[in-house]
């Protein structure tokens, strides 16, 4: 996909930031090779309807290729949204799906310069719910050597290319956020509302965490929410009421119609909206008199623009904090459940799902 293949851009330069590694090279030769499950997609339409599972022998490596055991690979709501046809950059067909993930490096030829066999590393070539990708070394990012792991820090790991540094962004890009000021957001449920929970914590800031369902209450408090509240027409009338009258300074939104004017009518003066979403697939109406008179400011947020345009050092610095806060496990995100390469269509259907307790993954050794 477009997308991650501006990601790869990126991996070279990050390496020397991160880590330093030397050469290694694997024998994957079997007399009798494992056959291998891959996805495709060949139409677009529901997730569940046509996206297939396939197998292969093991590819044979290229000039420079590697070859990575994928451990976890999550599915985002953007990955189920371009399936559908319904996202902001058209799959290009067949395709391959999944944008991210983890693995562990298995064999590399002796053009690779910096990975090596055994080593950890970030999928970010795309095409991730699959047994194995082979890829050229830039469409891996090496992680520093860490010691174990256990699974669930290696899972969450798999998620940190786009949710943990899309709630970074949105906190950082926009306000300049103090101590003590509030901020408010829906879908505070959502893998990114859990880490915009999180971040916003470590820096003293407080949130309001909007959600369409009761009983979510206790696992945001959890996280270090400060408010959590269910989305309704006087949704404007419980923040104020929660915030005892202080300023709500910025607003993210990821569901758009009704909450996203809500939201807008809970800010304080000169605060800023932020959509990132739009789960409700409802287009917004804004009163053009807040805009006015309350000095509101509209904005948009889309990770791939922001990965196409960053400078090579904000994107060091992006995840130069977020890798470490996640492999200590300062910083992470519920999983729902986990699914095998084979069940790709059980797993889609249940990342659909509202209800959810947290992400899906696709888990190649899953029992």
């Amino acid at each position: 996909m477009k997308y991650f293949s501006i990601i790869m851009t990126l991996t070279i330069s990050l390496v020397a930031a991160i880590t330093a590694y030397a050469d290694g090279h694997g024998d994957h030769t079997s007399a009798t090779p494992k056959m291998l499950k891959y996805t495709e997609f060949n139409q677009i339409g529901n997730p569940a309807d046509v996206i297939y599972v396939k197998e292969e022998a093991p590819q044979v490596l290229k000039p420079g290729d590697v070859r990575v055991s994928v451990l976890a690979a999550p599915i985002n709501p953007s990955n189920l949204l371009q399936i559908a046809g319904q996202y902001g950059v058209d799959a290009v067909l067949p395709a391959k799906p999944g944008s991210e993930g983890v693995g562990r490096v298995i064999e590399v030829t002796p053009e690779v310069n910096y990975l090596k066999v055994g080593q950890l590393v970030l999928i970010v070539s795309g095409g991730t719910w699959r047994d194995e990708v082979v890829a050229p070394e830039a469409g891996f990012l090496p992680l520093p050597s860490m010691g174990d792991l256990p699974p669930a820090v290696i899972e969450q790991l798999g998620m940190s290319a786009v949710n943990p540094i899309t709630a970074l962004l949105m906190l950082t890009s926009f306000v300049d956020l103090n101590e003590g000021q509030w901020i408010v957001q829906s879908a505070a449920n959502s893998a990114v509302g859990g880490y915009v929970i999180q971040l916003a914590k470590q820096r003293g800031i407080k949130t309001i965490n909007v959600v369409r369902r009761e009983g979510l209450a206790e696992e945001l408090m959890a996280k270090g929410a400060d408010v959590v509240l269910i989305d309704g027409p006087d949704l404007a009338d419980q923040i104020a009421s929660a915030t005892g009258g202080e300023p709500v300074v910025l607003a993210l939104d990821a569901v758009g119609g009704d909450t996203y004017t809500r939201l807008t009518n809970s800010l304080g003066y000169s605060g800023t909206i932020v959509a990132y979403g739009m789960l409700s697939g409802k287009p917004a109406s804004l009163n053009t008199g807040m805009t006015i008179f309350k000095d509101i400011r509209n904005r948009g947020f889309w990770l791939q623009k922001w990965y196409e345009t960053a400078s090579m050092e904000a994107k060091q610095a992006a995840f130069g904090k977020i890798i470490p806060l996640i492999a200590t496990g300062v910083l992470k995100a519920d999983v729902d459940s986990r699914f095998a390469v084979g069940d790709i269509k059980a797993a889609v259907t249940r990342a659909a799902q509202d209800g959810r307790n947290g992400k899906v993954l696709i888990v190649p050794n899953v029992e």
